[in-house]
């Protein structure tokens, strides 16, 4: 495989690892195995925030209230993320009103639940943490004890897709 681009910061032995999983044609049999429901009932935007609003009350309680959350199918997994997080101020009379937004990737329709949580995780964590930092990954944790594994996880799904469009040699 030429490039495993979204495997760049894991180590050389896992990259080796998921280089022959995909040389094997496993790494799919691996993913299915660990996730044997790929299709979730969270389809649209108003099961998507609630979704994310219940995650947000079990363990966000007293964090900014969000505004809006949706499934963007314009987010591109290379170029931006699977998800975003927004914050939009605005001046209201004479105060400054503030908003939340999280767009997630339509593209996590078609995954596993535990990976779409993930994200939602993710993007719940910059409400508070706004820095990819050491407190901003503990939070992450705190809120999905196996946030690591899920991401891991994601990145393999993500490798397996692109893997399956291209053409074999």
């Amino acid at each position: 495989m030429s490039a495993l681009r979204y495997l760049q910061g894991y180590s050389a032995q896992v990259q080796q690892q998921v280089s022959e999983l995909l040389l094997k044609q496993q790494l799919g049999n691996v993913l299915s195995r660990r996730y044997p429901e790929p299709v979730h009932a969270v389809q649209t935007d108003k099961a998507l925030y609630h979704y994310t609003l219940e995650l947000k009350r079990q363990h966000l309680k007293s964090s900014e209230p969000l505004s809006k959350v949706v499934f963007d199918p314009k987010l591109h997994v290379i170029n931006n993320a699977l998800g975003t997080h927004t914050q939009i101020s605005r001046v209201q009379g004479g105060k400054l009103k503030s908003k939340n937004e999280i767009r997630v990737a339509s593209l996590l329709k078609q995954l596993p639940l535990p990976l779409l949580e993930m994200v939602v995780v993710h993007e719940l964590a910059h409400l508070r943490e706004k820095d990819h930092n050491k407190a901003f990954y503990q939070l992450c944790q705190y809120m999905l004890a196996d946030y690591h594994q899920l991401e891991l996880d994601l990145r393999l799904f993500l490798t397996w897709r692109e893997y399956q469009a291209s053409p074999q040699s």
